[in-house]
This record gives structure tokens, sequence and C-alpha cells, in this order.
């Protein structure tokens, strides 16, 4: 069970699962008499079937231990530090205030399924292709599998295996900062943007929740 409290819990599934899309990047773990095995790996939704959706490299072997077992997908679309220094009211209370971090996660439980048919990886690569190639602001020079002789995307696809996890239950979260005042939350924003590495999706999350907010 993932811990959330009440203010920073994804409530819906359908919400959940807008947050685990915004992931490109995840972490498969599963377990058994030997211990825990974790691999991290782009997936994609695939909303139709109900399933997340990428590839292993073979002679990772922990494939081996992925047919038709229960495993935790682990989702982090964006995180981020939080200087006290940006609140407010750390001038009001005395200087009662200490760093956090702010982040947005879901954790998806489901079984697995191997996937080793060509055809089913190539469209597999070509859906994660398309999606992550599409981000680039140059579409004049955006590649596409097409690019590659057919034979060699052809070994490249004996490199790999596929793997499968049904969304059998899902959890998410996003802590931003809600369980503070407005102009605190305010300050937060106001400080991620004037960060070095300002991370986007996170200035973006707060600040519609806090556009959102009642007054």
């Amino acid at each position: 069970m993932m811990y959330s409290r009440p203010t920073d819990r994804v409530e819906g599934h359908q919400a959940a699962l807008e947050v685990l899309e915004a992931t490109s990047f995840v972490h498969l773990v599963s377990a058994d008499s030997s211990g825990f095995q974790a691999t991290s790996l782009p997936m994609i939704l695939d909303s139709e079937s109900a399933h997340l959706v990428g590839h292993l490299a073979r002679a990772n072997s922990h494939w081996r231990a992925l047919d038709n077992v229960p495993v935790v997908v682990i989702a982090v679309p964006s995180d981020s530090y939080v200087s006290p220094g940006w609140y407010p009211s750390k001038h009001e209370n005395g200087g009662r205030v200490v760093p956090t971090w702010n982040y947005e996660a879901a954790h998806v439980h489901g079984v697995t399924q191997l996937h080793h048919e060509p055809a089913w990886l190539a469209a597999l690569v070509d859906r994660l292709t398309e999606k992550h190639e599409s981000h680039r602001s140059d579409s004049s020079d955006r590649w596409a599998v097409s690019d590659a002789p057919d034979e060699f995307i052809a070994q490249q696809l004996k490199a790999i295996v596929g793997v499968s996890v049904s969304i059998d239950r899902i959890e998410a979260k996003q802590k931003l900062s809600t369980n503070r005042t407005k102009p605190d939350q305010a300050g937060v924003v106001r400080g991620l943007s004037e960060t070095l590495d300002a991370p986007t999706r996170m200035i973006d999350t707060m600040s519609k929740a806090l556009d959102a907010a009642p007054e």
C-alpha cells in the first residue's frame, strides 16, 4: 500500500492512469525465492488492453523470472527538492520550517506476460519511437524505425524480449505542497521556476493545483 496523506492522494482510476501515462521511464520489480529483482526501462500505457508494455534486453536475465508473475511497476513523472527558503511563512513562525521533496508517483500491481513474437516487438518499438520522437522540436529530423535497414532492425528485435503488465491495481499520489498555505505554494512555484534545472512538469502541475485550490 502506498503511503499518502489525504491531501496528496490521487482519487479515481482515470486520474491515477493520467499520472502513470505522464511517465516515460519506470522501475519493474519482481520477487521470487531468490529475492527481489528490478529493471529500469521505458514502458507505455496501452489503454485498449489496460496494460503497460515495454521490453528488456534479452541479455538481462530478469526476463526469465517474468513469465506470468505478480510485479510492481513504480513510475515517477516528476520530482523536486523544496527549499524552506521559498515559504513566505518562514518569517512568521520563528523559522520553524524544514526542506522537503515534492513528487508524483504511480504504483501498478499486476501480472506479467512475455512476448517473443517479432510482429509484437516491432509494433512496440514503433510505438515507443513515435511517442518519444514526437517530443523533439525539430519535426523534420525525427527518426523512425523505417529509417534503418529492415535486416538490421530484425537483428535488433532478436536482442530484446517484450513484457506486458496487467493493471490490476493502481495507486497514485501527487505531493505538491498542498498541505501549505497558498502563499507558500506560490513561493515554491516561484522558487522552482528560478532553479538552474527547473523541473518543468512539476512547475506546471503545481501551478494547475494552485489555480484550482479554493481561496
